[in-house]
């Protein structure tokens, strides 16, 4: 039995509407959540913003991870966190231990308040990993390994390679190393998309499959990797007026990716 037909069988899906997925985003392609990522999402202008201010791009790179791996539990939008973030530490750079900057940082955060103690003891553990890596080891993960980046950040917090927080950081460390290297880089076919609750709801529309798989195999029939396919469709199921706005202004397929979220 060959694994479509496999998956097929143990899970119940809409053909008619998954086709019909396919179809809208192969159309949309790579080139519509390039636009995405870096005109309509309120967090790569964020990042913009601390790397201007910081002026250190190994020291920009590794907060930007450390920020994805506490971006969980969040009191607002994720925009609004990344923004909170992207102020603080252009006022107030790290001058030893990231882990120990957070601890003064998110316990007077007004977006990222909850389990404050859990999240700098995920900092302290990632801190020995971080503090291994210089500006050309990063500049490895992006140009070469970033599926690489993905397990090695696993390994250093015990957790699974496809947890949200793991794959999201890769997800954001992608616009960092975009800002700071100058160069597109698309995200590798391996990694899987961050599996949070409106992906899971959105995929619920398609079939009772687990997300992660699902996806997985949508980005190998449209040619999309699965960050990039979280990335289109982010406007539509959790994006604010200001997002849907830019995303008329910026995406000329804009019409197409609001289908998605009447499908």
């Amino acid at each position: 039995m060959t694994l479509d037909r496999f998956i097929k069988v143990k899970y119940k899906s809409d053909d008619g509407k998954t086709r019909e997925l396919v179809d809208i985003l192969s159309d949309l392609g790579l080139d519509c959540a390039k636009t995405i990522e870096e005109k309509v999402d309120l967090q790569f202008d964020a990042l913009r913003n601390l790397h201007n201010s910081l002026e250190d791009d190994e020291l920009f790179i590794k907060l930007v991870i450390a920020n994805s791996i506490v971006s969980y539990q969040l009191s607002a939008r994720g925009e609004q966190w990344w923004w909170e973030f992207s102020r603080y530490f252009s006022e107030n750079p790290p001058k030893g231990s990231i882990a120990d900057a957070y601890a003064e940082f998110l316990p007077g955060s007004r977006t990222n308040r909850r389990l404050v103690e859990g999240k700098v003891r995920r900092l302290e553990k990632l801190e020995p990993f971080l503090e291994s890596l210089d500006l050309p080891a990063l500049k490895e993960y992006y140009f070469r390994r970033m599926a690489g980046l993905r397990d090695d950040l696993a390994r250093a917090l015990n957790s699974k390679r496809s947890a949200k927080t793991i794959v999201f950081a890769v997800k954001m460390f992608g616009y960092a190393g975009r800002i700071v290297f100058g160069e597109f880089v698309p995200y590798p076919m391996a990694i899987e998309i961050p599996d949070d609750v409106r992906i899971n709801a959105y995929t619920k529309r398609f079939t009772n499959e687990p997300p992660v798989s699902f996806w997985g195999r949508i980005a190998e029939q449209t040619g999309i990797p699965p960050l990039h396919i979280d990335s289109i469709l982010w406007p539509v199921l959790g994006g604010s007026g200001e997002v849907l706005r830019r995303l008329k202004k910026h995406c000329p397929e804009w019409e197409d990716v609001l289908k998605l979220a009447s499908l």
